[in-house]
């Protein structure tokens, strides 16, 4: 019984009647639910396989549940599993080639479609069946994995987006797809990669989580491995992956560039001598490549990123390599066209890249560069229709914000620059202009208008380039020129002027003398301009002629509104009068918003790369759609204002200017008040820092003080004890004065040291005097602007104080230089006591010398306290003047936030001085201080010294240290 029904299903003759194929599926599903065996349900699953593709409708409807089942509960045999994921691949793939071949019907093929669509619904009612599906490709076995795969791309091409939410909240599920890219099994990988095309279609977070996969890494190997331009179908697919993965993706672009994946593109591009007889798999290759180039620098893309990617293009010599395409000879004429397209985005507005874009020549003999031989291309219309626009395209790539390459295209149309024994851009721009043929002159007009774009010297410029007619007669400019043709078109208008022309015409000359008002003023000099353009504005002609019009108003109304009124006969408001009479206002609006409801306006504002369908299409620039767009709403405010509201606005225009003039004045005395500022600010800022260096030296030195003081004490103990001895024992009293010797020896090193030091100190303390005095001239000079004036007695009174304070330090220094001068006396009395006896006699002068020292030192003392009360109340009273110049400021009218940032630096200039002058009361009681050590020691400090620290008034501690020394070797 089993095998008749086998037989049945397999196309044996069993007896009886035929089954229908639905109950023959109706069978085996019953079958498959009910087998327990699971040879048999795997018989029926593959039975069910081979009905799937003939009753695709019966077996989708009544097995997909089943076969969904199988797939949960057969996880253990790989064979049914393939089995069934064949099944359900070929119940929901819509296999165009087997419909192309079955039926040329277009329903039967749309029910096809339909039927594909419904039953991934069907799969996709539940979402686990995704789940499960993604689970079941980790199986390594190649009869599930491929059919997997396969099944998996079909419900991405029917529906994608759902399809796409599963995997992208699935864990892990995007991973486990990209390992489909390292199987091993070629055919796997290659259908992987149609996978993932599928996958990341129109999905930016899924395309991020693939590109942090190591995407770019792996695809870029797998092109390499399999020949890059010369390799096969596996090549285009990875590079239609790359596209889905990159285009409108800023975050991959930006990973792609930093992953310095851009370097690895070079090699794709290397052309040899002999470009014959190229595969149609290579032309799409190498076009896909050019076309992931042009990813990476839209000019969609934003322009930080595509400026990165033009300078790494530049930097690793894909600029150069593509350059080498484009002049190459024998390369098949799209793949030329798509070069010259990538060209033109990689310089588009990149400085570097358009340099060397004019640098690279023809080899040609002689070389010609290669914008010259592109230009030839552009107006010989004997070559094809998407080259020439490519040209054009990368002409205006070239001039996007390359001032200087505008000047370069200008200067070879000038009477001085002209070789007549080469061809320039400027004269074949010219022939084009004016051929025969209205798709070259179109392609000049708009690539001579992007030479003068937003460059008002070049519109100047190209004012004095004369053209000559015919023999015999005068030249005549190129602006006239131009007129000219309109004019001459318009007589013949009847006849069939060409309206591409005349479109062309008109854009140049709107971009010519538009925000340029010596070119208007040359135009509305020729008397015939102006009754030309009323005359064409106010026909009422078809619809073709409808667009001419409204350029003709858009150029009457550029007249007006960049009119400077130097012509009599053209001021502003005698065309608009006679616009009111000739034309009427409304009607001239009318036609002036024609240009921006055209068609073909529309398209070409869309992108800046000129596409069209036909050249008959081919009527506007993208460039000057945005200048339509700028001038159609103050064209329409200018012709409807009166003279008295121009009358009032250009008593605005002056105003404004005139605040602008002032508020330029305000920053240039803003800017100076900065420059000041900051000088101020770095002297503060070194004399922070020659503070504390003095601060460091003076720590220093009170150590070095201390310890002299120490050795000062035990020599003054070893002087008695020698003094003493030298009466009873000469031969201790020659051991004593060969160490006295020995440490007055070191003691006089030391000395000389602390002296070099302090010369030093003294050299830095008197760079700081002259600053000092800077500042204070400084501070005067910003407290007199201050209008209340309140402080500057102040100041000098203050001076006043510091200069009567520093005459008190000269006369300490000059009495600690006359202790110092004692205290050489003493220690050449010390030298003789240790080279002799000393008698009894000297030993008491010595003494009632030093007790006479003391008293003088403590007198000292007492007078240096007193100066420090002094110094006190001078830095007290410097503050209460500090406060009441603080009050006077305050009060003073200040027109400037500006201003009262600079009184503040004044101030802060002020505590700096407080600071400097209480450096200099430092300094004065670190003199008592030693004159207090000195005195302490029991040193005589002689007058005479007072002389030299009055010239100079710091180098008293390098004396004092001096005489520590010389005392201690006493």
């Amino acid at each position: 019984m089993t095998m008749n029904f086998f037989r049945g299903v397999m196309g044996g003759q069993p007896a009886g009647p035929q089954p229908t194929g639905a109950e023959t599926i109706h069978k085996l599903c019953d079958r498959v639910a009910s087998s327990t065996l699971l040879e048999d349900r795997r018989d029926a699953v593959r039975a069910l396989k081979s009905l799937s593709k003939k009753y695709r409708l019966e077996v989708g409807t009544q097995a997909m549940d089943h076969l969904i089942h199988i797939l949960q509960t057969d996880r253990s045999d790989s064979e049914i599993l393939g089995y069934a994921l064949d099944t359900l691949y070929n119940i929901i793939c819509n296999d165009e080639e087997e419909e192309q071949d079955e039926s040329e019907d277009e329903n039967a093929q749309k029910h096809e479609e339909d039927l594909g669509v419904l039953f991934t619904d069907k799969f996709l009612g539940d979402s686990e069946s995704v789940t499960l599906l993604l689970t079941l490709l980790e199986e390594f076995d190649f009869h599930v994995r491929w059919p997997g795969v396969k099944l998996l791309t079909a419900l991405l091409k029917n529906q994608c987006n759902q399809v796409q939410g599963v995997i992208l909240v699935s864990p892990m599920g995007v991973s486990r797809l990209m390992d489909l890219l390292a199987d091993s099994r070629e055919v796997i990988r290659n259908d992987g990669l149609l996978l993932l095309q599928q996958l990341t279609k129109g999905n930016a977070a899924i395309q991020k989580i693939v590109a942090f996969e190591n995407a770019f890494e792996r695809l870029l190997d797998i092109i390499t491995e399999e020949g890059s331009s010369d390799g096969g179908i596996v090549v285009e697919d990875c590079l239609l992956l790359l596209v889905n993965l990159l285009k409108n993706n800023s975050s991959n672009q930006n990973f792609f560039k930093e992953g310095s994946y851009i370097q690895r593109m070079k090699p794709w591009f290397e052309v040899g001598d002999d470009n014959s007889g190229w595969s149609a798999q290579k032309v799409t290759n190498l076009h896909l490549m050019l076309q992931l180039v042009r990813v990476m620098v839209s000019p969609v893309n934003s322009p930080g990123a595509t400026s990165s990617c033009q300078k790494s293009m530049y930097q690793c010599g894909l600029l150069q390599q593509l350059c080498t395409i484009l002049m190459a000879t024998g390369v098949p004429a799209d793949i030329l066209t798509e070069t010259i397209n990538t060209v033109s985005e990689v310089i588009r507005g990149s400085q570097i890249n358009q340099d060397y874009f004019a640098s690279v020549n023809a080899p040609s003999n002689p070389p010609r560069p290669a914008i010259v031989v592109l230009l030839m291309s552009m107006v010989n219309e004997r070559q094809p229709f998407v080259l020439r626009c490519a040209v054009l395209y990368c002409f205006q790539c070239f001039l996007y914000k390359n001032q200087k390459g505008q000047g370069e295209i200008v200067a070879t149309l000038l009477p001085s620059t002209i070789d007549a024994n080469s061809i320039s851009a400027g004269q074949l721009l010219c022939g084009g202009l004016f051929s025969a043929d209205s798709l070259s002159n179109w392609c000049a007009a708009v690539a001579l208008a992007h030479a003068l774009q937003d460059n008002l010297t070049q519109k100047e410029q190209l004012l004095r380039v004369q053209l000559a007619t015919s023999l015999g007669k005068p030249p005549v400019s190129l602006l006239q020129q131009c007129t000219n043709i309109l004019s001459q078109g318009d007589k013949i208008n009847r006849r069939g002027s060409k309206v591409q022309t005349r479109v062309g015409l008109l854009m140049l000359l709107c971009t010519w003398i538009s925000n340029c008002p010596i070119a208007v003023t040359h135009f509305l000099h020729n008397q015939e301009n102006v009754p030309f353009l009323t005359g064409q504005i106010s026909e009422n002609l078809g619809e073709d002629e409808r667009l001419v019009q409204g350029l003709c108003a858009l150029l009457l109304g550029i007249c007006i509104y960049y009119n400077d009124n130097s012509l009599e006969n053209y001021t502003k408001e005698k065309l608009k009068q006679l616009i009111e009479k000739r034309i009427g206002k409304e009607n001239f609006v009318e036609k002036l918003g024609f240009v921006t409801k055209h068609e073909l306006y529309s398209r070409a504002a869309q992108k800046p790369q000129p596409v069209f369908p036909s050249p008959e299409q081919m009527l506007f620039d993208h460039e000057f759609t945005k200048l339509v767009k700028e001038l159609e709403g103050v064209i329409t405010k200018a012709v409807h204002k009166t003279s008295e509201e121009e009358k009032k606005e250009e008593e605005v225009k002056k105003t404004l200017e005139q605040h602008d003039s002032i508020v330029i004045q305000y920053k240039d005395l803003i800017r100076d008040q900065d420059t000041q500022i900051q000088e101020l600010r770095e002297q503060v800022s070194t004399l922070s820092l020659n503070s504390e260096q003095m601060q460091n030296q003076v720590t220093q030195q009170q150590s070095q003080i201390q310890q002299h003081k120490d050795q000062y004490n035990i020599l003054k103990l070893k002087l008695g004890k020698d003094s003493q001895g030298l009466s009873s024992s000469q031969g201790e009293g020659a051991h004593v004065n060969g160490l006295h010797t020995e440490e007055l020896g070191q003691l006089r090193e030391e000395v000389e040291e602390l002296r070099r030091q302090h010369t030093l100190q003294h050299t830095q303390l008197s760079d700081k005097d002259s600053l000092i005095n800077t500042l204070r001239c400084g501070a005067a000079a910003a407290a007199q602007t201050a209008e209340g004036g309140a402080g500057g007695f102040d100041n000098t009174e203050l001076l006043g104080e510091v200069e009567s304070l520093r005459s008190r330090v000269q006369a300490q220094c000059a009495e600690i230089n006359q202790l110092q001068t004692e205290r050489l006396e003493l220690i050449r009395r010390a030298e003789a006591v240790s080279s002799a006896p000393a008698s009894s006699s000297e030993s008491s002068a010595d003494t009632v010398k030093v007790s006479e020292l003391e008293s003088r030192l403590a007198a000292q003392t007492t007078e240096t306290e007193r100066l420090k009360e002094e110094c006190r109340g001078l830095r007290e009273g410097h503050a209460g003047l500090e406060q009441q110049l603080a009050s006077a400021q305050s009060t003073v009218a200040i027109e400037q936030t500006e201003k009262t940032k600079l009184q503040q630096e004044v101030q802060e200039s002020k505590k700096e001085q407080d600071d400097l002058l209480m450096l200099l009361a430092d300094q004065d009681q670190k003199i008592l201080n030693l004159k207090q050590r000195l005195r302490d020691l029991g040193e005589t400090i002689d007058e005479d010294e007072d002389d030299l620290d009055a010239r100079d008034q710091f180098g008293e501690d390098d004396d004092d240290d001096e005489e520590e020394d010389e005392e201690n070797n006493d």
